[in-house]
């Protein structure tokens, strides 16, 4: 299979099975996206973009000639789609996934794809942000930016490659981690700080002069809370299937809050500041890549 001979088929048309059709089609890579999804109309608008060249009606005609299967969907509705392809995969159809948690989709996909396993390569890209559907796809979207891939022990190394040399045409820089690292790494610095975000949001929300309070809210509410614009379904899913790692940073996080309680209590400005210059430290010293 050669990189301009891919048929791509992708399910979830938004701004990450979106970007990716965009970013393909811009290297030359695909001779046709076709696309599925929940929303007829969302199909129709993502077609209307340019994202899909066509909206798929039959999954098993589509997958006898499928080159790469994208799952672009928020990580509960996986098994289902696993399951509707599985019976229909061709031998040399490369599945991968944009999930955000990476242990659940693995356990999705070795109850589902069977002796397909060896074909499926997850993979995280670490790009996106509070909007979402066909309309904030880009092509450059993964232009620099990092793509964790959790290759399973089945995967063979020239699945592995080929899953890689594709998202390089993105513009991605690609890494590989156990699904187990992936999951630990992420509850602590994507999965909490959503959590966190949600919860400042909806707990000022909930009083009676959150309009008060709203309209004197300045830059730092606003970078803070930036993330909490984002899919509730889509976060939903990600906090229940990566809980046992994100409860431990939880709880991490609950200790921090009430050491920083005990010093204000205490009247305690050295532990304070303590804290506050550490803090700033690590994050001046820090820029992400």
């Amino acid at each position: 299979m050669k990189a301009d001979e891919l048929k791509l088929v992708i399910f979830g048309a938004g701004l990450i099975g979106g970007s990716f059709s965009l970013a393909l089609k811009n290297a030359g890579a695909v001779r046709e996206t076709i696309g599925f999804g929940r929303s007829r109309n969302t199909l129709i608008e993502a077609e209307k973009l340019g994202i899909l060249d066509r909206i798929g009606n039959d999954i098993a005609l589509e997958m006898q000639d499928a080159d790469l299967v994208l799952l672009a969907t928020p990580v509960g509705q996986m098994g289902r789609i696993m399951a509707q392809i599985a019976p229909h995969l061709s031998k040399n159809t490369l599945v991968t996934d944009g999930g955000s948690t990476k242990g659940d989709v693995v356990r999705i996909a070795r109850s589902t794809l069977g002796n397909g396993i060896a074909q499926f390569v997850p993979a995280h890209p670490i790009a996106g942000g509070e909007k979402s559907g066909p309309l904030a796809a880009r092509a450059d979207l993964f232009e620099g930016k990092k793509v964790v891939l959790t290759p399973l022990p089945q995967n063979s190394r020239s699945a592995i490659n080929r899953l890689k040399a594709i998202w390089e045409l993105c513009g991605a820089k690609v890494s590989e981690m156990t699904p187990d690292e992936h999951d630990e790494v992420f509850a602590a610095v994507s999965h909490l700080p959503h959590l966190l975000s949600f919860a400042l949001v909806h707990d000022i929300a909930s009083r009676e002069n959150r309009d008060l309070l709203l309209s004197h809210a300045a830059s730092g509410f606003r970078d803070f809370t930036r993330i909490a614009a984002s899919s509730p379904e889509m976060w939903r899913d990600i906090c229940i299937s990566n809980r046992a790692a994100l409860l431990h940073e939880l709880e991490r996080y609950m200790k921090e809050l009430e050491t920083l309680q005990a010093a204000l209590s205490g009247n305690d400005f050295e532990k304070l500041e303590e804290i506050f210059s550490e803090a700033r430290n690590i994050r001046s010293g820090w820029e992400p890549e």
